[in-house]
């Protein structure tokens, strides 16, 4: 990405927070309320104290993961919406696996749950990228039926499979023991008993491996080069089918580690879901926002944190209700939204015009050639 492109993109992220903030504030003034209070409130909500601090960063844990997995989804060429149920594949299987082995060490335990999780999840993202590469079957709607089959998969495990003496009601597992936890009591006691655990730091670094791989590596390249052109990859010698399976398993891998994080991490059991993990979907909405950047994701999974966390103290501080907050992200997305459906357009003229320009150059060279 050159230095304009860059420019461009952080313009358009920029101007779609203050935009979005804006239709947030003249919502408030049209339903009576100070928008100025409400924008006061929610940042003191989110970072005046310890605790909302550790609440911000245990928000913005499995958003940086999902959103690293949608990013490098879209760079194959996939628009994977099944993050949620990625993510809860790797929820169900390392909080059952922590609970069936509560005696195993914790340097043994902790490490091997998060590669459960993780492959779980990469193999719930493998499936609907081999479908498609194989098939042609779109993406879009293999994923959104996955977080179907996931998540009442996951409900009958817990209810009908697990074992009784690891569950605490048909509803819910008990609580993972302390071999398996990811919080650490340091972490607890400095953020006043918030649930942040280890997984931030997971997050981060996943955030340089991921950029590392992307941008260093020749698997990289080649899902870069696939998602750009499949046609071309494959000409140039590369395994396009291959390439865009690795990757949707890769992006499925990181919604399995956000998932085992949080049940390793910020919950510490499972329980019965009434719908998909909306870490997912805020992750693709933190995706987008990055627009690309692994910087950006970062900073776009701070900002929604903050909303989210903020949002919380709003009701209590100044009446606004905490649905605005949700107002808000959604008037984000839209405007960043609104950008890629410009482009698009611009793109698909541009496109019109060379072909128009080419068809006409190739007439006047038949009609030269005629005569």
């Amino acid at each position: 990405m050159n230095s304009t492109m860059k420019q461009t993109s952080f313009s358009v992220a920029a101007f779609s927070v203050i935009f979005g903030l804006l239709v947030g504030a003249l919502i408030m003034l049209v339903f009576g309320y100070n928008p100025i209070s409400g924008y006061i409130a929610l940042m003191s909500s989110a970072v005046g104290s310890m605790q909302n601090i550790g609440g911000v960063l245990t928000q913005m844990t499995p958003l940086i993961l999902t959103a690293l997995g949608f990013t490098v989804a879209s760079s194959a060429g996939f628009f994977n919406i099944g993050l949620s149920g990625q993510a809860l594949a790797g929820w169900v299987g390392a909080v059952w696996y922590a609970l069936s082995f509560p005696n195993l060490p914790a340097y043994v335990m902790i490490p091997s749950a998060l590669i459960l999780g993780t492959v779980l999840g990469g193999i719930a993202g493998a499936i609907p990228g081999w479908l498609r590469a194989q098939f042609g079957a779109s993406e879009v709607i293999v994923t959104i039926m996955m977080n179907y089959i996931l998540l009442y998969t996951g409900n009958n495990i817990l209810q009908n499979v697990m074992a009784h003496g690891i569950k605490e009601s048909a509803q819910t597992t008990k609580q993972i023991g302390a071999n398996a936890t990811l919080q650490m009591p340091w972490l607890t006691q400095l953020t006043q008993g918030s649930s942040v655990s280890a997984g931030i730091v997971l997050a981060l670094v996943m955030i340089v491996v991921i950029w590392f791989v992307m941008k260093k590596t020749t698997l990289g390249f080649e899902i870069r080069a696939v998602g750009l052109n499949p046609d071309s990859a494959r000409y140039a010698g590369m395994p396009s089918k291959r390439t865009a399976v690795v990757a949707m398993a890769i992006s499925g891998g990181l919604a399995g580690l956000a998932g085992t994080i949080e049940g390793l991490g910020n919950y510490q059991y499972f329980f019965t879901q009434n719908s998909s993990p909306s870490i997912g979907f805020d992750g693709m909405a933190v995706a987008l926002l990055g627009n690309g950047s692994y910087l950006g994701v970062l900073a776009a999974a701070i900002l929604f944190s903050v909303l989210k966390i903020g949002g919380l103290g709003m009701p209590m501080s100044t009446g606004v209700p905490f649905e605005l907050v949700d107002i808000v992200i959604a008037s984000i997305i839209f405007f960043v939204g609104a950008n890629y459906l410009i482009r698009i357009i611009q793109k698909r003229i541009h496109e019109m015009d060379a072909k128009a320009e080419v068809t006409a150059e190739h007439k006047k060279q038949q009609k030269s050639g005629g005569q």
